[in-house]
C-alpha cells in the first residue's frame, strides 16, 4: 500500500532532515488529515530532494528565511532556478511530483492540503467544488498565510500546549482562504447566519467545559449539533463574542481564579487542574488575559478576602 500525506516525518525524510519535523494535524472537514510541518536545516548535505508518490493534495509553502537560486523540478524535468524569499508562499500540486535542488541552508512552514479537504470545504458550504488551485512557480505576498503561520508557529515549539481547538480553527481558516484566493471557491450565501439555540449553545459550553485541556476536536462538536465545523463556529461566536478556542481559555482562566480562592493548591495544580499544560503555559495565558500574573492576582484576592474578613 502506497503511504500517502506529505506532513510529518514523511516530509521530513522528503527534505532529508534527521529528526521529525514538528507537525499540527487537524481533521475538520470531512475527516481529511490537514497539517502543517516546520522544516529547518541550518546544514544541509547537498543534493536532490526525496520524491512523493503522487496524490492529489497541494503543499502550501510559507518561506522563513532565504534561499537563493532554488531549483524546482517537477516530472522529473527542471522547471525553474530563481530566488526566494523569506515571507513568500509557494503553492505544488503533489501529482506533479515536485522535488527542489537542496544545497543551501533553509527554514519553512508547510501546509498539506488534500483534495479530500477542499471538496469538504465547498460540500459543507453548498458551493461548487474547484477544479485546482493555481501552483505556478511564482511565489505570492500572501499577508495572511503569514498570520495564520506566526499563529501556528508556538504551538509547533510547545505541542503540549497546543489547544487542538485552535488547530482546528487556524486550519480551516487557511484552508478556505487557500481555496478562495488560488482557486476560485466561493462560499454559497447562507440562509441562516445567527447564533446557536440556547440549547445548542449549552450542549456546546458543557463538551467544551468537559473537555479543559482542549484536545477535543471542533468537529466533535459540531457533530454533536449535527452542523458543518464552519457553520458552528461562526454560530458559537455570535452567540458568545468569542470563537470556541478563544471561549476555553477564558473559561480555564474562571476555573484557575476559583481554585486560586481555595487555599493550599500551588501554581503548579492550579495550572493543571485548570486545563493548563504546565506553569509556564498557564502563567502566559492568565497574564494575557487578566493584565496581571497568577500570583499577583491570588495576593490581591486573598488581601481584599483578608479585609473583607
Amino acid at each position: 500500500m502506497i503511504r500517502t500525506g506529505a506532513y510529518g516525518e514523511r516530509l521530513g525524510a522528503f527534505l532529508r532532515l534527521d529528526d521529525v519535523p514538528p507537525t499540527l494535524m487537524t481533521r475538520s472537514l470531512r475527516n481529511a488529515e490537514i497539517a502543517v510541518t516546520e522544516t529547518r536545516n541550518d546544514n544541509p548535505v547537498p543534493g536532490l530532494s526525496g520524491s512523493f508518490a503522487a496524490e492529489d493534495a497541494y503543499l502550501v509553502s510559507l518561506k522563513l528565511r532565504d534561499y537563493p537560486e532554488c531549483e524546482l523540478w517537477e516530472q522529473g524535468r527542471h522547471l525553474t532556478k530563481a530566488d526566494v524569499h523569506a515571507g513568500t508562499t509557494y503553492l505544488y500540486d503533489l501529482k506533479a511530483d515536485p522535488r527542489y535542488v537542496i544545497d543551501k541552508p533553509f527554514h519553512s512552514l508547510h501546509f498539506y492540503v488534500p483534495r479530500s479537504a477542499l471538496d469538504g470545504l465547498a460540500d459543507q458550504s453548498g458551493a461548487r467544488r474547484i477544479d485546482a488551485l493555481d501552483c505556478g512557480p511564482v511565489g505570492h505576498d500572501d499577508a495572511i498565510i503569514r498570520h495564520i503561520g506566526a499563529s501556528l508557529r508556538d504551538g509547533l515549539r510547545r505541542p503540549g500546549e497546543a489547544n487542538q481547538l485552535f488547530v482546528d480553527h487556524m486550519m480551516l481558516a487557511l484552508t478556505a482562504h487557500v481555496a478562495e484566493t488560488y482557486g476560485g471557491f466561493r462560499h454559497k450565501a447562507e440562509t441562516t447566519r445567527g447564533a446557536l439555540a440556547p440549547w445548542q449553545l449549552a450542549r456546546a459550553c458543557d463538551k467544551l467545559e468537559a473537555d479543559l485541556g482542549g484536545k477535543l476536536p471542533l468537529q466533535a462538536i459540531a457533530a454533536e449539533l449535527d452542523l458543518s465545523v464552519s457553520h458552528f463556529s461562526r454560530a458559537f461566536r455570535t452567540a458568545t463574542g468569542l470563537p470556541p478556542h478563544r471561549w476555553l481559555l477564558h473559561h480555564r482562566v474562571r476555573t484557575a481564579k476559583r481554585l486560586m480562592r481555595e487555599h493550599g493548591l500551588s501554581l503548579s495544580e492550579v495550572a493543571i487542574s485548570a486545563g493548563f499544560a504546565n506553569q509556564s503555559h498557564f502563567t502566559r495565558v492568565f497574564s494575557a488575559i487578566v493584565g496581571v500574573s497568577p500570583g499577583a492576582w491570588r495576593r490581591d484576592a486573598q488581601g481584599a478576602a483578608n479585609r473583607e474578613g
